[in-house]
C-alpha cells in the first residue's frame, strides 16, 4: 500500500524497498497499487507516460528477476501512438522478469459525485480484453479500480481459469468508505477466488487523496489482511486446496444457468 505522489523516483525508491521488503517475508507473489510510480494532480498531463519497453516495464521486470518474485505491477499510464490519451495498464512479470500478460483498463471512471466530476475519459482509452496471467499458483484475472463494479469481468475471468482476482487500486474516500471492501468480499464470493487489491492511500497532494485499506480476500470472503490509511505491506497465506475445497462443496460456478456456456460451445 503506498502513498505515490508526484516525484516519480521517490515513488520508485519506497516502490522497491516494500517489494524487497515483502520478498523478505516470504512473498512469492507481490501487488502494487494503480499508480504507484506517479500520482498526477487531477488534469495535468502524465509525464512518465511511456510504451511497451519503457523505464517503468524495465524497473518493474528486473525487480522480478532480482528478487525470484511474480510481481503484479499496478498499473501506469500507456502511450498510444496517434492519440493524446493514454491506456492505464496493468502488468504482470515472472520471477525470470519475463512480461506474461498485459492488461489495459476497460471500465472508465466518468461519474458525477455531488460537486465532483470526473472524466476520466477525456484523458484515458478503454481497453478491450478480458486477461488472465497463467502463473505458478494458477490463473489471475486483471483489472483495475473502477472495474471492480462491473462483476461480469471477474465471472469471465473465473470462467477462462482465474483463482485470483487482482484489483489494484486508487479509491476516492468518499466511494472506498462506502463499498470498496463489500464490493472486494463480493467478487470473491461468487468468483470463489482470492482476492489482492491493493491500493493507494493517504493525501497525494492538495487535491487528491485515496482511501487506502488494502485488501487480501479468501474465496469464502473472509479478508486475510488489511491495510489502514497509511503506507504498510500486508501479506497473508493463500491455500489453494481451502480454494478447491469450497468450489468442490458449493460448485457455483458450474451450477450457473444465466449467461452459462451452451453445451458443446
Amino acid at each position: 500500500q503506498l502513498s505515490s505522489s508526484d516525484d516519480l523516483a521517490q515513488n520508485l525508491d519506497r516502490t522497491r524497498a516494500g517489494v524487497v521488503e515483502a520478498a523478505a517475508r516470504g512473498a512469492e507473489l507481490v501487488a502494487l497499487p494503480e499508480n504507484f510510480a506517479f500520482m498526477r494532480r487531477e488534469g495535468s498531463p502524465f509525464p512518465c507516460a511511456q510504451g511497451p519497453g519503457g523505464e517503468l516495464v524495465v524497473f518493474l521486470s528486473e525487480l522480478a528477476s532480482e528478487l525470484g518474485i511474480w510481481l503484479l505491477g499496478g498499473s501506469f499510464p500507456e502511450e498510444i501512438q496517434h492519440d493524446s490519451r493514454v491506456y492505464n495498464t496493468s502488468v504482470v512479470f515472472a520471477p525470470d522478469g519475463r512480461e506474461i500478460a498485459r492488461y489495459r483498463k476497460i471500465h472508465l471512471f466518468d461519474v458525477d459525485l455531488g460537486t465532483s466530476s470526473l472524466r476520466e475519459s477525456k484523458h484515458f482509452a478503454p481497453g478491450s480484453d478480458v486477461v488472465v496471467a497463467e502463473t505458478a499458483f494458477g490463473g489471475v484475472g486483471l483489472s483495475v479500480c473502477y472495474d471492480l463494479r462491473f462483476p461480469e469481468l471477474y465471472r469471465l475471468q473465473a470462467e477462462r481459469g482465474a483463482r485470483f482476482l487482482a484489483v489494484p487500486s486508487a479509491f476516492m474516500p468518499q466511494t472506498g468508505r462506502a463499498h470498496w471492501e463489500i464490493l472486494l468480499r463480493a467478487r470473491a464470493i461468487e468468483n470463489q477466488s482470492f482476492v489482492i487489491a491493493a491500493a493507494q492511500c493517504g493525501d497525494h497532494s492538495s487535491d487528491r487523496s485515496s482511501y487506502g485499506h488494502s485488501l487480501i480476500i479468501d474465496p469464502w470472503g473472509r479478508i486475510l489482511a488489511q491495510g489502514k490509511d497509511n503506507p504498510a505491506i500486508i501479506d497473508a497465506e493463500c491455500d489453494l486446496d481451502e480454494l478447491l475445497r469450497i468450489r468442490r462443496e458449493i460448485p457455483a460456478l458450474d451450477n450457473r444457468r444465466l449467461g452459462s456456456p451452451k453445451p458443446g460451445n
